[in-house]
């Protein structure tokens, strides 16, 4: 009889009900750590039991061969790391302990892949013995049951319906914890279908270089790798919080991209993904950044009472940034949107590089310092597109989003499509969300305009329009999608007569009422 194959569905299911054992006991912005790193270590168990099953086969049982085939795997696997061993020891007093320890193994073990450039493990903010989890007696039930839950999933790669399942199963669940976390979400996800759109209005060639500077949990960026059709592609990312980082670098295993490099740490004090001290550039750049993030870096300047007469001591100061990324300006200091802006804009490689990142869209037209560093990025003709979202697509926040498109390798073409696509999604209970024909028009009436299709002028009614520079100059460099799109809509006409026709109807009615209301007052003796 054939065995099923193991679907993403499966794993949802049986992964959502293991949730069970959280709820209701801590907020799912922090269950969700438990939850996503019990399926690395039971796919990474599994993989590794496939493998030597082969590998026993292949050598006949020779141990000595089999060891050493198997520490050229993807991962070394201690054997009291395995989850298979956990899963025997699961009714253990100390099996919070045992856990915790299991991971910090598997971290030794292969501290290339797991650990951050300055000795950071990746399960270091997770903690299985934690009293969060309640008193002794409640914890290791509720962790017995953890394991029991997700013993009944057999990740092996043999046994799963194909290679992107384990990848799909992390990124729906993912999602679903984003939906549980309201407000905190934002941190760590972007929609799918944000995700996808940007992707694909950016897509890469193959052999390209791809980042992401505010990855998250690396959902974006994926997508974006995912997009070039072929494995032949490197993915570069930084994320400043170290719990969504830790989601980043498992994210990318699951997915298959094992060279992925994925910084901790803050890209705009702190990048990382530099070559020879210099930042690193990239085909493609790509981004959802913290919308108007305060006390993001312009001047971190502050005093110490206890320094030597109270004066200033050293601090990240935007001004004299030592990469040079806002020589077009310093962004407030209370919204650092641009300040992520002229980040990507300086690591993508000149000539070619393109950039797409979600904005709020205060963007498009506040002024002051923000004013000028549009101005003098559009005078640089780096910007191509302005893509106006529909409200409420992200957690966190009912605001709506634009897409902003720049392109440092546009030489002929000096014009900028503007597209309001506000009104073209489906309505949620809680979200709204970008269907594929949604994705699929603004993608097609992007790439018609890229290939010249639509010159100078040239408006879709109601959805889209291509200004000249000029134009953009006379709104005082204003990128507001409403005054490029008309979409306003016309009032039907009033027909006064028959407006009037039907007051006077009203008020005979209204009088007959008020007659037939006197009387039954009359009736009863009321005035």
């Amino acid at each position: 009889m054939t065995q099923k194959l193991i679907s993403a569905e499966d794993i949802n299911r049986i992964v959502w009900k293991a949730c069970d054992t959280f709820r209701g006991l801590i907020d799912p912005s922090q269950y969700k750590d438990y939850i996503l790193t019990m399926l690395f270590l039971k796919y990474v168990s599994d993989v590794h039991a496939d493998i030597y099953q082969g590998y026993h086969a292949k050598y006949k049982g020779d141990k000595g061969r089999i060891d050493r085939a198997m520490k050229s795997e993807r991962f070394l696997l201690p054997d009291q790391s395995s989850f298979h061993y956990l899963y025997e020891h699961r009714a253990a007093a100390n099996i919070g302990e045992l856990i915790n320890t299991a991971l910090n193994d598997l971290e030794e073990a292969n501290r290339e892949k797991l650990f951050s450039e300055d000795g950071t493990g990746i399960f270091r903010n997770i903690d299985f013995n934690s009293s969060n989890l309640g008193d002794v007696k409640d914890k290791n039930a509720r962790l017995k049951n953890l394991l029991i839950d997700f013993s009944e999933l057999d990740l092996s790669p043999s046994h799963l319906e194909h290679n992107d399942v384990i990848g799909d199963a992390y990124e729906y669940l993912i999602g679903h914890f984003a939906s549980d976390a309201g407000k905190k979400a934002g941190e760590f996800y972007t929609p799918a279908m944000v995700s996808t759109l940007v992707a694909k209005l950016t897509k890469a060639p193959e052999g390209a270089r791809i980042c992401d500077p505010t990855c998250g949990s690396a959902s974006m960026l994926i997508k974006a790798g995912r997009e070039v059709g072929s494995g032949n592609v490197s993915l570069y990312g930084q994320e400043a919080n170290g719990s969504t980082w830790a989601l980043a670098v498992q994210n990318m295993f699951l997915h298959g991209f094992d060279g992925a490099v994925i910084r901790w740490g803050d890209t705009i004090r702190n990048p990382k993904l530099k070559e020879k001290d210099q930042l690193m550039k990239f085909d493609v750049v790509v981004a959802n950044p913290p919308f108007s993030l305060d006390k993001w870096g312009a001047d971190d300047t502050q005093k110490d009472d206890k320094s030597a007469g109270g004066q200033p001591q050293s601090g990240y100061k935007a001004a004299a940034d030592p990469y040079q990324r806002f020589w077009r300006g310093v962004p407030p200091k209370s919204k650092g949107d641009w300040a992520f802006i002229s980040h990507m804009i300086e690591v993508a490689y000149d000539g070619h590089g393109k950039v797409g990142v979600v904005v709020p869209h205060g963007v498009l037209f506040r002024g002051s310092s923000e004013g000028k560093i549009r101005q003098k990025l559009i005078e640089e003709n780096f910007l191509d597109a302005v893509i106006g979202l529909p409200a409420n697509l992200f957690f966190g926040t009912g605001i709506p989003a634009a897409i902003l498109l720049f392109n440092k390798g546009r030489k002929k073409r000096t014009d900028v499509l503007f597209i309001d696509a506000s009104q073209r999604y489906e309505s949620g209970k809680n979200q709204n969300k970008l269907r594929e024909q949604d994705i699929a028009d603004i993608v097609k009436t992007y790439e018609r305009f890229t290939k010249g299709k639509l010159p100078a002028g040239v408006a879709e009614e109601k959805y889209s329009y291509v200004a000249t520079q000029e134009e953009i100059a006379g709104n005082d460099y204003n990128l507001n999608i409403p005054r490029y799109v008309d979409t306003f809509e016309e009032e039907a006409e009033i027909d006064i007569a028959a407006t009037q026709q039907e007051i006077e109807q009203l008020k005979s009615e209204l009088a007959t009422v008020e007659k037939e209301m006197a009387k039954y007052l009359k009736e009863l003796g009321l005035k």
